[in-house]
């Protein structure tokens, strides 16, 4: 089946961001004990969400992006991106900030070929909440039932379930029947 938009994932779908997350974590960790909050125990995007609830999540923010848009300059290219452009609109929602998917389109050449792009700081919620998708759906035209969402997590699967879209895995989709 051919869908009237492809959506894709970002990092580790169409390139793969140079990010020690461990490093992230560990500056994140402490950007909140510098805050008096206990980081104990949470995982980068806990941390996101506990600064949030703190009143840290520009400081958190920050420190998540600049590792982003260092790692979007220094990104690999994957082998989806070779099956760009498409004959059907293309958006981009990620959980890394819009910059850092903006730089790392830009960086390969792919700008051109991607119409929307949704980061976790573009709308409200993040992954796996369907609000990103719907955005994208939305700007284009397109209905999101007639959309594919391509991704490599459970929490890609989740957002396209969510927002009534088709879900491939990116290790298994097949882009020859979209390409220009």
């Amino acid at each position: 089946m051919t869908h009237d938009a492809v959506i894709y994932d970002l990092d580790g779908t169409l390139v793969r961001l140079a990010v020690d997350w461990d490093r992230v974590a560990s500056e994140v960790a402490a950007v909140l004990r510098d805050r008096d909050v206990d980081p104990e125990n949470c995982d980068l995007w806990e941390m996101l969400t506990l600064s949030s609830e703190t009143g840290h999540r520009d400081a958190v923010e920050a420190t998540i992006t600049d590792h982003e848009r260092t790692g979007a300059h220094d990104s690999e290219w994957l082998p989806l991106a070779d099956g760009l452009p498409h004959s059907v609109p293309v958006g981009v929602c990620s959980l890394n900030a819009e910059v850092a998917c903006r730089t790392a389109l830009a960086v390969h050449d792919l700008e051109s070929y991607v119409g929307p792009v949704v980061g976790r700081d573009t709308v409200a919620s993040s992954k796996p909440d369907p609000e990103g998708l719907l955005t994208i759906t939305e700007e284009i035209g397109v209905d999101p039932e007639a959309t594919v969402f391509v991704g490599d997590s459970e929490s890609d699967a989740t957002a396209a379930q969510r927002a009534g879209m088709t879900f491939e895995w990116a290790s298994e989709f097949d882009q020859a029947r979209y390409r220009a």
